[in-house]
């Protein structure tokens, strides 16, 4: 059922920073932020030869990230994300075997404007995972 992997999430605390240090440090090709406010974050991607890093910062008093990083100051990975062909039959196959959608259980647009879900981290061994559709 899941692709390939899309991208690991990592919230940090200041977004400058963690992109320079991703530019500068490692030589990655880092994109522009984009605010992301139905998330409730703003996102910069860092395009590696096999996959993406999606830093997160919060964006607004309410985003999930805040709480996150309240938790981990430094920063962390907060969740891993894999591509599936059609989100809602790996949604409904899923939610067969057990698992939990957050949120409502409709996908959303996520960053890349494609349909995007997350699963609970306990039905994953503590790991909150996102599927999007390709």
């Amino acid at each position: 059922m899941i692709g390939r992997l899309n991208h690991v999430a990592i919230a940090v605390p200041d977004l400058d920073a963690a992109a320079a240090q991703y530019r500068d440090a490692l030589g990655a090709e880092v994109g522009a932020p984009q605010a992301e406010p139905d998330h409730g974050v703003t996102v910069v991607f860092i395009t590696l030869p096999n996959t993406k890093i999606e830093l997160l910062h919060p964006l607004g008093a309410d985003s999930p990230i805040a709480g996150f990083l309240q938790k981990n100051p430094s920063g962390g990975i907060h969740h891993i994300c894999y591509e599936v062909e059609d989100i809602i039959a790996a949604r409904d196959n899923l939610q067969a075997q057990g698992a939990r959608v957050l949120g409502t259980g409709e996908p959303k647009i996520g960053a890349h404007g494609k349909p995007v879900l997350f699963l609970h981290p306990k039905d994953f061994n503590g790991c909150l995972v996102e599927l999007e559709e390709v």
